[in-house]
This record gives C-alpha cells, structure tokens and sequence, in this order.
C-alpha cells in the first residue's frame, strides 16, 4: 500500500512539478491530493499522463492520515500550515525559505547529507534548500571529500522562474513588447528583465549582500561544513528555466584538475560535459527538463595557491526544487522514516 500524499501549492511553478516528479519517478503513492489557496480549489491539474486532481482548499483541509506533505506555496503559507500539518502526523518537506535555518529541522540535499534526516523527528518538517545552494552543493560535495574547501566565491546566473509564473510571464510579456515599442513596466523584478541581466535577487540585507546572497553562504555551511567560506553574487538573468553559476574553489591542500574531474564524474547527481572546444559545454537550454547537475568549464585558478574553477548548470524547478524534494521522500521511503504518527 503506498502512502498518502499532499502537494501544498499544486498549481504554482513547482507545484505541479513535483506531481509530474511523483508519477515520473513512481514514488509508491497510494493517493495524492492537490492543495492550495481558496482562490485555486476546484482548478484541475494533472498528476502523470492520465490522472487529473480537483485542487482542494489548503485551509480546509484536514492533515490526519496524510503520511507526506510537499510544500511550495510561500514562506508565510508554510509557517501556518507545515507546523499543523506536522502536528496531524504528516513528515513535511518544504520548500520554502521559512524553516531552513532553523537548528532542529535538517536541510537536506540526498547526495550531500542524507544523514541529517535522522534528525527531523524533533519537527517533523524537513527544509529543502535553495535553488542555487542546491546545484552548487552537489557539484562541491566530492571535492570537499578530497581536498577539504576553504572559500567559494559564487557568481549565480538565475532564470526568472525561480521567481514563479509571474516572473516568466513578464519576460514573455517585456520580450514581445520591445519588439512592438511597447513600453516596459517592471513588476515582479527592479529593472526590465528582458534582454538585460538584474544583480538582485531578494532583499538587500544591512551589510549590502542580498537575502539570496546570504541563502548561500548560510545553506552550504549547514549542509556541507560549517568551516567553508562563501561570498556570491546573485544575477536573475532572460532565461525562462535553467539557472548557470560559475564557481571559485579555494582548497586547504593541493588538487589536480585530473582528480577533480575524477571525483565528479564518479559522483552521484553529477554529469561532466567538459570539451575545450567551441559547444563543448552545458547551458541553461540544455539542462531544462533535466534532472543533473552538469558541470563544464573545470580548470586550475592560477589567483589562488589550491584553487578551481568551474561552470554548472541546472533546471532549478527540478533538481533546485521539486526533484530534491521528492529524492529527500526517497531517502526517507529508504530508511524507514515516513511512518505515520497518531495526531
């Protein structure tokens, strides 16, 4: 009999992504439901290639008996509705920011710190990370394990669905109408989007960084070493899915370029696409849809004594957000975790 599953947020961006990822991946679902605000129930969205829910009322709705909640409707609906779903019984994987940087509650990726589940009793949430800690974690993972990592300096290139719909729609909408001499009206982002690159994302923080800069650096010492220094740059840039970030890694002892390539084709979530041609090397339009963390561009940084450089790429509706969440239920199936408790 398979379990019991809740999609909090099941008509938004991610939402209906993690549907498609339940039924891709055959998580053994037993029945799924469709949650999300008053506005939206009665919607339909689908869930595999012939079932179609009827979209429930998230307020309404009654967590007892529900063994999994993924959640992707906005930090401020999670901090009401994952802690009553938790007290229901229901484990809840959330993906908003609310709960990552909480003590008690595990911020997981499966290929990096799968062993920080065994902590999520405590809460009964589990956090999924950010998009772009996720992609950059899994690429730093096994080359941390062979020559620990002193500092990051990030730069991220982050589509405009890791703002949502509403992003993407107003490339759409500023592309065609620059086309046209429409006039272009920021809404969802600072500066026009379209054919433009915008170095904000989030808000901006007293010593000048954005929410989003600090995300990173934060999430990767929780989730790979509290000892690793990380400075990023955070850019939303004209590309509809798909986020892209060049990455310098300075080591604490000497690493080749043939070890590193080494331990990251050998690494799970991970694929090297690195030919020193013209092409040979992945994009954001080549990684949408795709579940990897692809890795191009590696070679030796001279500015530094041990350090690296390279480029990755991936979908951040999948592998940053609703793939993660449904590898963090895997993992959980896996050992044993997802057990119902009485409310």
């Amino acid at each position: 009999m398979g379990y019991k599953v809740a999609v909090v947020g099941a008509t938004g961006a991610v939402g209906r992504e993690m549907l498609k990822t339940l039924a891709e991946r055959n998580f053994p679902v037993g029945e799924v439901v469709a949650l999300a605000s008053g506005r939206s129930a009665g919607q339909q969205v689908s869930f595999g290639e012939d079932k179609v829910l009827t979209v429930q009322s998230l307020d309404k709705y009654d967590f007892r008996g529900t063994d999994l909640g993924l959640f992707s409707p906005g930090a401020s609906v999670s901090a009401i509705h994952a802690p009553r779903a938790a007290e229901a019984g229901c484990v809840v994987i959330d993906n908003t920011s609310q709960f990552r940087m909480e003590p008690d509650v595990p911020l997981v990726v499966p290929e990096v710190n799968p062993q920080a589940l065994k902590g999520f009793r405590k809460r009964r949430i589990i956090a999924n990370p950010n998009c772009s800690t996720i992609q950059m974690v899994v690429a730093l993972k096994p080359l941390h394990a062979i020559a620990r990592i002193k500092r990051v300096v990030v730069s991220t290139y982050q589509s405009v669905s890791g703002a949502g719909k509403e992003g993407m729609d107003e490339l759409f909408t500023q592309t065609r109408g620059t086309f046209v001499n429409d006039a272009v009206t920021p809404e969802q982002f600072t500066k026009p989007i379209a054919f433009n690159c915008i170095p904000h994302i989030d808000k901006f923080m007293d010593d000048g960084a954005t929410k989003e800069e600090w995300k990173m650096a934060v999430e990767t010492r929780k989730i790979l070493d509290p000892d690793i220094a990380v400075f990023a740059t955070c850019v939303r840039v004209p590309v509809f899915i798909g986020h892209a970030e060049a990455v310098h890694v300075e080591f604490e002892g000497p690493v080749s370029e043939a070890e590193a390539w080494k331990a990251l084709r050998a690494a799970p979530g991970v694929v090297v696409l690195d030919h020193r041609e013209d092409g040979g090397y992945v994009t954001q339009v080549d990684c949408a849809g795709e579940d990897a963390v692809y890795v191009s561009r590696l070679r030796r940084d001279p500015t530094v004594e041990h350090g690296l450089a390279f480029w990755c790429v991936a979908d951040n509706l999948r592998k940053g957000a609703a793939l993660n969440a449904v590898q963090i239920a895997e993992e959980m199936h896996r050992q044993g975790l997802l057990v119902r408790e009485a409310a």
